[in-house]
């Protein structure tokens, strides 16, 4: 690896300084002349629309209200897991243990089912989306933002960005964005490069946060659900960022078991953003010391 990189792990990794004389990248291939490389692993490719496949490219509502009483014991049970653990939404991460669950590559299939388990422990994510997926299911993003979801940028057909030109990385950012804001109404504030592959082009047609990972599920190669929740579970810390993809299913089978067992560690659920008091560094691996840039 060349010098001037860090890469996230299954360790508590600190937030990276990003300087002009020393630019990282994090890819999953050989990378090009110039670039760096770690040993993580994003997505084998986006989910297509059709929900059957996924496609192999270089690449809830909020809580229901309590209803019936059988619907509020339903609720309870995770609630009481978590009793000593603050509220999403409210959690001040320098006072709790937080972590922060990323969900890339969606929407897709099998992400209203991810919703409603989130919603069931009151869990923020941050949902790294896909344009074309947007495209194809923007009633989800919708649902996902209703629910106090964060969405980041993950580019409109998730590229490895380090081999196109700067011309061609800033509309690939700027496609999901559009396909972002005609489904939700919004821009995202972060951006997460496919495969986690960056270099000075990127960074230079990136303005805003470049969010990589310090605990790789490896959830896309791995398509056992108890695999996924045990990696999970076993390498979170205060201040992780963990990557999971939404497109495959033994992966939203896994995350109840995830929610349910680092509840039971007294962890909040949190968006990345929330992570960082909502300011996160230039380039994030972790929240476990942030470097403000």
């Amino acid at each position: 690896m060349s010098t001037g990189a860090r890469r996230g792990s299954a360790r508590v990794a600190a937030s990276v300084v990003l300087t002009a004389a020393a630019l990282a990248t994090v890819s999953h291939r050989p990378p090009p002349a110039g670039t760096v490389q770690a040993a993580t692993r994003d997505a084998a490719g986006p989910a297509r629309a059709d929900a059957a496949t996924t496609r192999n490219v270089p690449a809830s509502a909020t809580t229901a209200q309590a209803g019936t009483g059988q619907d509020r014991a339903a609720q309870a049970g995770p609630a009481r897991d978590r009793a000593a653990t603050a509220r999403g939404r409210a959690v001040d991460c320098r006072r709790v243990k937080c972590v922060a669950l990323t969900f890339d590559d969606g929407p897709g299939p099998y992400t209203d089912t991810l919703l409603r388990h989130l919603a069931a422990y009151d869990a923020r994510a941050t949902f790294f989306v896909v344009g074309q997926n947007v495209a194809a299911y923007p009633s989800v993003l919708r649902r996902a933002v209703a629910a106090g979801h964060e969405i980041g940028n993950h580019t409109w057909s998730h590229p490895d960005l380090t081999k196109l030109s700067a011309a061609r990385v800033r509309a690939q950012v700027a496609r999901d964005d559009q396909a972002i804001r005609d489904a939700a109404g919004l821009t995202p504030a972060l951006v997460r490069p496919p495969y986690g592959a960056f270099d000075a082009t990127v960074r230079a047609q990136v303005k805003r946060p470049l969010v990589l990972w310090s605990v790789d599920t490896l959830d896309w190669l791995h398509r056992d659900s108890a695999r996924v929740a045990r990696v999970a579970i076993r390498s979170a810390r205060p201040g992780s960022v963990i990557l999971f993809h939404d497109i495959h299913p033994t992966t939203v089978r896994a995350v109840p078991r995830v929610l349910k067992a680092l509840s039971r560690q007294g962890y909040a659920f949190v968006t990345v953003s929330r992570l960082f008091g909502g300011r996160p560094p230039r380039l994030v691996y972790s929240g476990g010391a942030p470097d403000q840039l």
